[in-house]
């Protein structure tokens, strides 16, 4: 038999879909996912609410801890910033806009134009996110900027804007929900979300957001070091266990995080599907031994 290939006829259903494609999921259901795991995540904050005395003691255990490993004081960072109200306005804002905005611009930017890469961020952000949500019921911890012992300046409410208002009084925030750092979490994975799934040269650029983003929770005393390690690593440990997702349910196999570019926009550019000649040989065959 002939085991040569040839291009599949016109309308063939070999090349209707590129293989590994994961088609783009209905967006309704994804707004509806979305917005849902918008509410559980405010209502987890709400519900560890209410432990103060505990969030202080935690708070100076951390701060102890990193005294103890030796890591950098947090105070080393906010002094950069303290040498101008610009700088430390700039930061504060940063802080307060960019970190929510830039996951759903992400999120939308994945799904209208990396489809397959949305699936796989999607189920990551969502796993960080709920581990986080454990981990401030189950560890609460108020932020260095209320922590006597750090001698830290609350940026936010000395120059604003600020997004807290009084935690005694403060009924739409947990303040007390310090680790890990979702803001670091979720900066980390937009970054690492895009330099998967895009090709330019350039995009290792992308580790900045994560890298600013970093810089500005620990000057502005809203989070600790430790705060965005634990982040770190429950992003890594998300990120390994979607390497290992079984197949979807329409028996498709998600995207590998280490062959991202083969998505359902840039698939369609490669050139026509080959199918085996050895249903035409066999055909052939048959037909001369007829004869």
């Amino acid at each position: 038999m002939n085991a040569r290939t040839e291009p599949a006829p016109a309308g063939s259903d070999a090349t209707a879909r590129p293989p590994h494609v994961i088609a783009r999921p209905p967006l309704v259901r994804e707004l509806l996912l979305v917005a849902g795991l918008f509410l559980v995540y405010k209502f987890g904050r709400q519900l560890a609410t209410g432990h103060t005395g505990e969030a202080f003691h935690n708070a100076q255990r951390v701060w102890d801890f990193e005294r103890a490993v030796q890591l950098p004081g947090e105070g080393a960072v906010q002094s950069l910033l303290l040498h101008g109200d610009g700088l430390t306005h700039v930061a504060n804002t940063y802080y307060a806009a960019v970190h929510f905005p830039a996951t759903v611009a992400f999120l939308v930017w994945l799904y209208l134009r990396r489809p397959a890469h949305y699936v796989w961020a999607r189920r990551v952000l969502a796993a960080v996110t709920a581990a986080a949500l454990v981990l401030h019921l189950l560890f609460p911890l108020a932020p260095p900027r209320m922590l006597a012992a750090t001698g830290l300046v609350d940026t936010a409410r000395v120059y604003g804007p600020s997004v807290y208002g009084d935690p005694a009084t403060d009924s739409l925030s947990n303040q007390f929900a310090a680790m890990p750092s979702l803001h670091f979490g979720w900066a980390l994975m937009v970054a690492v979300g895009l330099i998967v799934a895009t090709r330019s040269r350039w995009r290792m650029l992308w580790l900045l957001h994560p890298l600013l983003t970093l810089l500005v929770i620990v000057g502005t005393a809203n989070h600790y070091w430790l705060d965005a390690i634990v982040a770190t690593a429950l992003l890594g440990l998300a990120l390994a266990l979607a390497t290992i997702l079984p197949r979807t349910s329409s028996g498709e196999t998600p995207v590998s995080l280490r062959s991202p570019h083969r998505t359902a926009t840039t698939a369609g550019r490669a050139r026509g599907t080959l199918v085996p000649a050895q249903g035409r040989s066999e055909e052939q065959a048959l037909a001369g031994a007829g004869r």
